[in-house]
């Protein structure tokens, strides 16, 4: 990931996920609705951000990411 996106708390808009992630904006929502990509949290209005933090983990291992109900963000499922 780019270290212009490295600051503590930083918030990315859609299409900078799109270009750390290489995902489409269909397949990041579809994915979300599956439970397998970050949700985006509200940033007022009808604008979403991601976590930068929360990206960060989903490329750890993409495949394998799951979103944790029991915690802010998602994290690797080890089944």
């Amino acid at each position: 990931m780019s270290d212009s996106i490295r600051v503590a708390g930083a918030i990315l808009r859609r299409k900078q996920v799109e270009q750390v992630v290489g995902l489409s904006r269909t397949t990041i929502y579809q994915r979300i609705k599956d439970g397998t990509f970050p949700k985006p949290v509200s940033l007022g209005g009808r604008m979403v951000g991601w976590r930068a933090s929360d990206i960060e983990l989903f490329l750890v291992d993409p495949a394998g990411y799951r979103v944790s109900s029991g915690k802010l963000g998602g994290e690797l499922d080890d089944d």
